[in-house]
Order: structure tokens, then C-alpha cells, then sequence
């Protein structure tokens, strides 16, 4: 039984409803213990309140200090609705490049598609030179904040016109591709496999658009993982002759800034995939946010991999993207948030 000295009362000392309890002598004791089960009743009541006003399709790892969601009502929603229409609606645009391989491994900055040829051992030194000149010139621009897209789409074209005639001018071969790979530092995020193989199960179409070299991105995913017939890749492949020597790139250019032009958007695949309304995107650059264009969605959830420079690019991330994942080498969130799509 409740002191008979002792009296519930509510503090005014906050916005939020709270109570104290305080020293009052006389009280009956019916009269505290009525008010001590009032109170109980209205502490049950403001609980059951706020559970209600969080829905049970809540991914519980959107709620981890790294993860940064602008809008988490209109998150929430959109996962409701992809709940509600399951694998059969489903689609994903994916980056490759520190989007589905890691940024950081054990420590050290991993490799892009192209780090893997110009740090390899089959390569000779000139061409590493080479390499290693034309990124410290235009990385620092692609980056740049004080230009605009228009300003770096042409030095995006001169880099990749430069990088062309050095490929072909290393005498690079096609079996050199899968050596390269092996000994690589370009690894695939943890939980990959298990992304790829969900999708591929549920037949839910992986389109990987990349402005790197599909040949390297299709040997990773095969050396890693597995080649599936659910992926579709969309990047710069290599063009070798009859005897394996590399004679050029196929196609158009594909770079950071013009995902949203080449040849899959001027294709049927995203009329193939119009039953497909519902689509997750993932990158890590805001020129990603582009790779979906063309695609007739009804809900998307745009998820981008804030890798570095945290600070400063934080904020233009989170205008951006719907959920911001920062400095996380897996795909914990991403999969969580399929899991829960497909209900399990």
C-alpha cells in the first residue's frame, strides 16, 4: 500500500506531462492510493500514444547515430508501400564504386574500378606515371565545389578521352583483367552477397550503372560474389581484338555527370520494368541521384553512402538523398530495409 504521506502531483516544470511525488502529511491513504492509480493509468496511456505514433514497418538500424534521414515520415510511408506491394514491384538502380565496394578496408582507401588496373602488377610503370598524373589533376575537379556541373562535364570528357589513349597505349590484354582483379584491393561491402543473392531469388531486377569499367565491376562480382541473370551493367567495357589485345572503349562515354544520358535511358529497359513501380536507388555522389531518370515509379528511396568529408558534405547529402548512410562499410542498413520490404 502506497505511504499515506505522500501525494502524486503533476510538474509544470517541462513541456512534456510529468509527476512528482511530495511530502504531504494528513493525506488519507484511499485518497493517495485513487491518485496513485490515476497515475498509472495516464502514464499507460501517454506510452500506448507514442508506440501508436511509431509504426510497426520501422527499420529499427534507421534509427542508428550514422544513419541521417531528412524526411522520416515520408521514409516510413514509402516502405509501407513497398511492403504492402512486395519483390513483384520491385526494383534497384545501384552505383558500383563505393556504393556497392567499400571505401575504407581494414583501414586503408579500397580501390575504384580504375585503381585496380593502375596499381597492377601486370602493368607497366609508365603507364602507373601516367595514371597517377591525370587523377591528381582531375579529381580535385570532379570534387570541386567552386565548379559547376556544366564547368566539369568537359574536364570530365578530356579525363576519360586522356585516360582512353593510356589504356590503349599500355598494351593491356584481356586475361590481364581477372589477374588485376585478384590481387586488388577492391572489395565488395559486407553483406553484398547476401543483397545479391535476396534479389536475384526474388527476381528483382539490379541495374549497375557505373562510370568505371564493367569489365573489372563484372570480374569482381564474379572473383566475390556471382554474376547473376538479374543484373543488367551499364558502364565503360573495354573493346579487345581477336587476339585479347584492348583496341578501345564500346559505346559512349559514361561519367559521373551524364548518368542520366547514355544508352539505357534511350532503351526500353525501364518500359521492360514499368510493373516494377516501386525503386531503391543507391549511390554515393549526387550525380547517382540521376540514374534513375527515365524509370516510371510510383515510390523511390534514394539511399546514399556519405564515405568521407562528413562536414562538409553532410548537408547536401541529406537535401539530396532520403536516407544518408555515413562511414559504414556494409550493407546492413541497405538489407534491412529489403528484409523488411519482403517481410522477413
Amino acid at each position: 500500500m502506497f505511504a499515506s504521506n505522500l501525494l502524486i502531483l503533476p510538474s509544470r516544470s517541462s513541456k512534456s506531462m510529468c509527476f512528482t511525488i511530495k511530502n504531504y502529511q494528513g493525506r488519507e491513504p484511499v485518497l493517495n492510493y485513487i491518485l496513485y492509480i490515476l497515475f498509472l493509468v495516464i502514464v499507460k496511456n501517454i506510452t500506448a500514444c507514442h508506440s501508436a505514433a511509431m509504426p510497426s514497418d520501422w527499420v529499427p538500424e534507421l534509427e542508428s547515430k550514422h544513419v541521417h534521414i531528412r524526411n522520416p515520415e515520408f521514409v516510413k510511408k514509402a516502405i509501407e508501400h513497398m511492403m504492402k506491394d512486395g519483390a513483384k514491384k520491385l526494383q534497384v538502380v545501384a552505383d558500383f564504386d563505393r556504393t556497392l565496394s567499400k571505401y575504407k578496408h581494414q583501414g586503408q582507401v579500397s580501390a575504384t574500378c580504375h585503381n585496380v588496373l593502375e596499381e597492377s602488377h601486370v602493368m607497366p610503370d609508365f603507364f602507373k606515371e601516367q595514371a597517377t598524373a591525370l587523377r591528381d589533376k582531375y579529381i580535385p575537379l570532379e570534387f570541386s565545389h567552386d565548379l559547376t556541373v556544366e564547368q566539369k562535364i568537359p574536364l570530365m570528357i578530356e579525363w576519360y578521352k586522356a585516360g582512353v589513349a593510356m589504356y590503349v597505349g599500355s598494351g593491356i590484354r584481356s586475361q590481364d583483367v581477372s589477374v588485376s582483379v585478384a590481387k586488388a584491393r577492391l572489395v565488395l561491402r559486407d553483406g553484398c552477397m547476401w543483397f545479391f543473392d535476396e534479389l536475384h531469388q526474388h527476381q528483382i531486377p539490379l541495374l549497375i550503372f557505373s562510370a568505371g569499367i564493367g569489365d573489372i565491376i563484372e570480374e569482381v562480382i564474379t572473383q566475390q560474389a556471382h554474376m547473376l541473370d538479374n543484373m543488367k551493367i551499364v558502364s565503360n567495357f573495354m573493346d579487345f581484338d581477336s587476339e585479347g589485345k584492348l583496341i578501345g572503349f564500346k559505346g559512349e562515354m559514361i561519367h559521373t555527370y551524364n548518368k542520366n544520358e547514355n544508352a539505357v535511358h534511350d532503351s526500353d529497359y525501364f518500359k521492360q520494368l514499368k510493373h516494377h513501380e516501386n525503386l531503391i536507388l543507391l549511390g554515393d555522389s549526387l550525380g547517382d541521384l540521376r540514374m534513375a531518370e527515365g524509370a516510371e515509379v510510383t515510390h523511390m528511396l534514394k539511399i546514399g553512402f556519405l564515405n568521407h568529408h562528413v562536414e562538409t558534405n553532410l548537408k547536401s547529402y541529406m537535401d539530396s538523398f532520403d536516407i544518408v548512410i555515413q562511414e559504414d562499410e556494409s550493407m546492413d542498413v541497405v538489407n534491412a530495409i529489403l528484409k523488411k520490404i519482403l517481410g522477413q
